[in-house]
């Protein structure tokens, strides 16, 4: 199975372990710098020998916080999706036949972790500014709602004292 490595330069490798008889090694199916193309998998799935998970390798890449390109198909669905929210009217036949589409592809479900991200799929930057200047107002009203909160300053240096008993007559 194939797996992803990050070189200290910044570059990501996909890899590839087998047996030899000096023991496990591996080698470099495909590497790139930045953002993981299909054209990337592609070449590393022509190269592999192994049976070859292009979804574990994205789901991975995701873990890493390595940029995954999107694909066309996705793009237009984001762009789909903000319209739909938008108010906007889809031909009940097209409808349909998206319906029908949709039906047939098999789909992961979404993680509970991430429902409450589905609403911003297709969100413009303006719509996503809008609702973080509400949150930080929100904070602010709770932030000047609330008495301050004093905590004691404490010495930076530990305090000298004398103790009676030592004084010096």
């Amino acid at each position: 199975m194939a797996y992803l490595y990050r070189r200290k330069s910044g570059r990501v490798e996909i890899r590839e372990a087998h047996s030899t008889a000096r023991g496990p090694r591996s080698r470099t199916l495909a590497s790139f710098q930045g953002v993981l193309r299909a054209e990337h998998l592609e070449r590393a799935e022509s190269a592999s020998t192994r049976p070859f998970d292009r979804i574990a390798l994205c789901a991975r890449a995701r873990e890493l916080g390595i940029p995954i390109e999107r694909v066309s198909a996705d793009a237009a669905a984001h762009a789909l999706i903000a319209q739909l929210r938008r108010g906007a009217s889809l031909d009940p036949a097209c409808a349909s036949v998206l319906r029908g589409q949709l039906a047939t592809r098999e789909s992961e479900p979404i993680p509970e972790s991430l429902d409450d991200v589905v609403e911003w799929i297709g969100a413009t930057d303006h719509e996503r500014g809008r609702a973080l200047r509400d949150v930080l107002r929100l904070y602010d009203t709770i932030a000047r709602s609330r008495d301050p909160v004093h905590e004691p300053v404490r010495a930076r240096f530990p305090r000298f004292e004398v103790r009676p008993e030592r004084r010096a007559s």
